[in-house]
């Protein structure tokens, strides 16, 4: 008996470890420490800690810009709760097979896998858990362009979270409602939300969901008319995002310096940040933030009429839209082709 609990130490130290790793951005090493943490599961053998390490290999890969590989690691984790009747493994596989599905802007899928991890987490009495995943159902309900029927979830979630005395994640919520403010175009509320969040991120030292909030106070600034107070922030949000390598929030940056450098016309400094943005983006997998890029890149050589490269721009961006599930922005790609016939 002493080697088999000599591994599971080794196992449990070398899982502590990584999450060290993890929660300080340095993903690859985690990715290394969760591998070797794989083998050394299956040595054993234990189903349960394979099934744990399978989850950790998922978010690892996530985090290394690898979706469909996390995929795989997602898809084999729940396998193995299913086969060992681990509920609560199961609720955490299904629920980050829906992430990482929304992350892909594969929308339906997302919703169906969140749904199912809902309906375990609610046996469960996991509040905890319910919450997250509810938060996460609201911003697809805002990316689909369904902001009404999301505030009433986020409203839902933020009353769940204040009885649970959850002040880091009241925050998040606090951002979500922003956020669908901002898509409601009722921007001073937006801004309200977003400035209710920022100090209790900082009091939790979060410093990815201080960027976050951040990001969102210089888009609302940029939409009441201050695009260069909106551009000395995007920096600072910049700045930080890359230190923390915030590969997805460094795109999403880099995306809106540029929509910022096109609304003070100085396009040769806009385009460039597009640029760098989509390179991001395509190395993420991330089709949503490639079109919305694509689509400003293409306006932006129409404006400077340079026709053939807007059209160009836009058939890649018609691409990858027919690729996600998301009629209306089909729709809204081919009125940008319509433009420059």
């Amino acid at each position: 008996m002493t080697q088999p609990l000599n591994q599971v130490k080794e196992w449990e130290q070398r899982r502590d470890e990584a999450n060290r790793y993890y929660q300080r951005g340095k993903f690859q090493e985690y990715l290394d420490l969760a591998t070797k943490n794989l083998h050394l599961a299956r040595a054993i053998p234990d189903r349960a800690r394979e099934g744990y390490t399978l989850n950790d290999l998922g978010l690892a890969y996530l985090s290394c810009s690898q979706p469909q590989r996390a995929l795989e690691r997602f898809h084999q984790a729940l396998s193995v709760a299913v086969e060992i009747s681990n509920a609560p493994a199961e609720a955490t596989a299904l629920s980050n097979l829906g992430s990482t599905y929304s992350r892909l802007g594969r929308f339906s899928q997302a919703l169906e896998y969140f749904d199912k991890a809902l309906s375990i987490l609610r046996q469960l009495q996991d509040i905890q858990g319910e919450v997250s995943t509810l938060n996460d159902v609201a911003l697809i309900y805002t990316r689909l362009g369904e902001p009404k029927r999301a505030l009433l979830l986020q409203h839902q979630i933020l009353t769940m979270r204040r009885s649970l005395g959850d002040f880091s994640g009241e925050a998040t919520t606090l951002n979500g409602i922003g956020f669908a403010y901002n898509v409601l175009g009722k921007f001073e509320q937006a801004l309200e939300f977003f400035q209710a969040a920022l100090p209790i991120h900082r009091a939790v030292k979060n410093l990815l969901a201080e960027a976050t909030t951040l990001n969102n106070i210089a888009s609302i600034y940029h939409d009441l008319g201050k695009p260069k107070e909106a551009l000395l922030l995007y920096y600072q949000v910049l700045l930080t995002r890359q230190a923390i390598s915030d590969r997805s929030g460094e795109a999403t940056t880099l995306h809106n310096i540029g929509f910022t450098y096109t609304t003070l016309a100085q396009h040769r400094q806009a385009m460039k940040f597009y640029k760098q943005a989509i390179a991001i983006y395509q190395q993420l997998g991330d089709g949503l933030g490639e079109i919305s890029t694509l689509l400003n890149m293409g306006s932006l050589y129409a404006t400077t009429r340079r026709k053939k490269m807007a059209r160009s721009c836009f058939q890649n961006a018609q691409e990858l839209a027919e690729q996600i599930e998301h009629q209306p922005l089909l729709e809204k790609v081919q009125q940008f082709i319509d433009s420059v016939q």
